[in-house]
């Protein structure tokens, strides 16, 4: 699973990028605690895009 295809499925269930802080988009949504993404291209980021996207409520 690669960070893009993690940031696409925050940003259809309501997430917005806040800002960007070095490879780390931080996304927030009301009511969560802001969610860092990291970034690296189209590197897989593996099973830690299954654990951000469980902490953010997606299945």
């Amino acid at each position: 699973m690669t960070a893009q295809h993690v940031i696409e499925k925050l940003q259809k269930n309501g997430w917005v990028l806040d800002r960007i802080k070095g490879s780390h988009h931080i996304f927030v949504k009301a009511d969560h605690r802001p969610l860092p993404v990291p970034f690296h291209g189209n590197k897989d980021i593996g099973n830690l895009g299954k654990r951000i996207l469980k902490e953010a409520g997606i299945k």
